[in-house]
Formats: structure tokens, C-alpha cells, sequence
């Protein structure tokens, strides 16, 4: 098994990251929060135009997957950034109709695919028992929803909640809507798009954990205390270097399960990322101080964004069962 990282996949997430920072995500993420979603769609244009919502799709629908490994890569990269909008749903939506085409169902995927791969349909998902709440389903262009072995297209997003990422609206779908298929194939299919989405989530923590340490350790380096920086005090350095270890642990974890794409591995990806980017939002607050409490500082865009990830797709209690279930 191949843990590092190919000299392609080095080069794309390098891309991406260099897109990214161009792209001052932060004023994307704000407008996103205001309601205002231009800003985060053009850098989802920019994303699509850079074959990110083309990993989970094969190439018979303008896809140039399954990529898993490629794809965690591309979600760290948009953690780190804190890139705004249903992305984890709308490649698991993308996984979900691919599979339900290799199991005898092609219409859904033949329809609605090439406008998710090619970034002109922004869509969500939400799945009973899993994920009932569809993730920014008032600015979706599509809203799915699987409750049990049906698949529907939903009338609208119903109530709008707001999370404790104000970026990160949820909604309980609406009742009733068009429905795509019924039956094991669809049940079968959520599955599936449900690993994806767990390696998604994972990735974006993962990377909104490695953003809120690298912030810390240069705000620890800049800030002074009793006439020098506080990155200088033993308890602030071990406090960084347990966020860091945390993350560090997390990160081969979460690259060995886009290996294997195993269901009880990436429940433990997703457990350990989420809760080391919690971790890291703990640090972050703690050796920033009140000012980390401020709107104004970009730090709060990835402060507010780790324990909304954290739960997302799977709890850490629930993904410690499904690793459980999956060693028995």
C-alpha cells in the first residue's frame, strides 16, 4: 500500500492551494454567511474548472474518477481555505447517482451528472437516519433526498436553520417533489455515497485543522507577553505541539482510507480529523485570547467551521461504532 503522495497528486493539490489563495476566500465565506452566494459561486466555477467535482464521477458521465485519494487531497485543500457551499454533498450526490447507474438505474445519473461535474448545478443532499438536514438547500440548485430505498428530488429546502457556522445553513427538506428511483438500489447507493461523503468531511476538517494551527503558531510568534512572544511560554508550546501531533495523527489515517475506501476505515479518518480540528479550534481560541472571540478576524471563519464538521456525516460516536461494527 502507497502511502505518499504521487508526483501528480503533489502538484494538483499544490495547484488547488495556489488557486485558492488567490481567491480571497474569506470575503467569499462572509457574502456566503450574508446571503449573498456570488462570490462563492465563482469559486465554485473555479473548482469545477479544476476537476474537483469531477473525482467521484466515472468518465462515462464527464468524469475522470473514482479518484478517492485525489479527491482527500482536494477537500483538505478547500478546508484549509475555507471554501464555502455543499461541496461534500454534492460530490456524494455525484457518487450516489454514478453508483445507481452501475446498479441498473442510468436515468437520474444520465440527466443531472454533467450539470454536478461541470460545477453548473450546485446540489445537496440529505439522507434519512444519516444526514436528515441538506446542507445550504436554500441556495442549492438541486436538492436530493433519500429516505429509505427512494430517491426524490425535493419541492424546496423547507425552514432554514442557521448552524454554528453562519456559512452553514441547514434545512429539512421539503415534502413530497419528483421522485428518480425506488427500490435496494437506492439504499445501496446511498451507502456508497455515503463513504464518500465521510472522506470529504474528514479532508475539510483535516484541513481547517492545519489552518487553525498554522494562524496560532504566527500569532503565537507575533503577540508579546512580559516582553516576549508567547510562543516562547512551555504551556503555549505544548499546547501547539498536541494540535500539531493530533493532526499529524489524523492525516495518515485519513490518506489510508482513501486507499482503501473500507467503511470502518473511513469512520475512523472522519472520528480523528474531526475531533483533532476540534482540537485545534480549542488551541486557537486559547492562545489567541478575547480577540479570538471577534467576528472581524478571519480566525472565527475557521473557528466556527471545525465542530459543525466535526458532527457532520457521522458523529465521533457514531463513526466509533461503525469502526466497531466493521471489526466484528
Amino acid at each position: 500500500m502507497r502511502f505518499l503522495p504521487t508526483d501528480e497528486q503533489r502538484d494538483f493539490a499544490r495547484s488547488l492551494d495556489a488557486m485558492l489563495s488567490a481567491s480571497d476566500t474569506p470575503a467569499a465565506v462572509r457574502a456566503w454567511a450574508g446571503g449573498d452566494p456570488g462570490p462563492g459561486r465563482a469559486l465554485w466555477t473555479r473548482l469545477a474548472e479544476a476537476g474537483v467535482l469531477a473525482l467521484a464521477a466515472p468518465e462515462a458521465y464527464d468524469g475522470v474518477g473514482p479518484l478517492p485519494v485525489e479527491l482527500a487531497h482536494a477537500f483538505v485543500a478547500a478546508g484549509r481555505h475555507a471554501v464555502p457551499g455543499p461541496l461534500v454533498e454534492t460530490v456524494a450526490a455525484t457518487a450516489l447517482l454514478a453508483d445507481l447507474a452501475e446498479r441498473g438505474e442510468p436515468g437520474p445519473a444520465k440527466r443531472l451528472l454533467p450539470g454536478l461535474v461541470g460545477g453548473g448545478t450546485v446540489a445537496t443532499l440529505a439522507v434519512t437516519g444519516v444526514s436528515p438536514f441538506a446542507l445550504d438547500a436554500d441556495t442549492a440548485d438541486l436538492v436530493l433526498v433519500v429516505d429509505g430505498e427512494e430517491l426524490r428530488i425535493a419541492p424546496g429546502h423547507g425552514e432554514v436553520r442557521v448552524s454554528a457556522d453562519p456559512a452553514r445553513r441547514l434545512a429539512r427538506p421539503a415534502p413530497g417533489g419528483e421522485p428518480l428511483a425506488a427500490g435496494p438500489a437506492v439504499a445501496a447507493a446511498a451507502a456508497t455515497a455515503g463513504r464518500w461523503a465521510l472522506l470529504a468531511t474528514a479532508a475539510q476538517a483535516l484541513g481547517v485543522g492545519l489552518a487553525l494551527l498554522d494562524r496560532t503558531v504566527a500569532y503565537a510568534k507575533q503577540r508579546t507577553q512580559f516582553g516576549v512572544p508567547i510562543g516562547s511560554f512551555q504551556a503555549v508550546k505544548h499546547r501547539l505541539a498536541d494540535t500539531l501531533i493530533g493532526l499529524e495523527f489524523a492525516r495518515p489515517l485519513l490518506f489510508g482510507a482513501a486507499l482503501t475506501f473500507e467503511s470502518g476505515d473511513l469512520a475512523a479518518a472522519k472520528a480523528l480529523a474531526g475531533e483533532a480540528a476540534y482540537a485545534a479550534a480549542s488551541t486557537a481560541l486559547r492562545v489567541h485570547g478575547a480577540v479570538g472571540y471577534t467576528e472581524e478576524l478571519d480566525l472565527s471563519l475557521w473557528l466556527r467551521k471545525a465542530r459543525p464538521l466535526r458532527d457532520a456525516w457521522g458523529t465521533p460516536s457514531w463513526c466509533r461504532a461503525q469502526v466497531v461494527a466493521a471489526a466484528s
